[in-house]
């Protein structure tokens, strides 16, 4: 089983109830109510980012397609490359035949 350096009894729960959810609608409802919406801007731009840069996108066309700094898309690149997987397993999930 992976050992997350966040791993807690409160992690757990959320993630569980982010498990249940079956839905888009549920995550849009569950999501405004658990995160404000820069969070969730925020964390929708990290997916968008991570997903362009598996397509090989280079950073300035990162920055101008979502709004997101330099920093931003280092830091993801950097989770992509060296990271728990977690970006790679769920673009590989939604988006199969798109590979760097």
């Amino acid at each position: 089983m992976y050992q997350s350096k966040l791993q807690s009894e409160a992690a757990d729960r959320l993630f569980e109830a982010i498990l249940s959810l079956q839905s888009t609608e549920e995550c849009y409802r569950f999501f405004e109510d658990l995160c404000t919406v820069t969070e969730l801007r925020a964390l929708s731009q990290r997916m968008e980012v991570a997903a362009l840069l598996r397509e090989g996108e280079t950073y300035t066309a990162i920055a101008e397609k979502t709004g997101a700094s330099t920093a931003t898309i280092s830091r993801v690149n950097r989770c992509l490359s060296y990271g728990a997987d977690g970006y790679e397993t769920v673009l590989r999930r939604l988006c199969p035949h798109k590979k760097e």
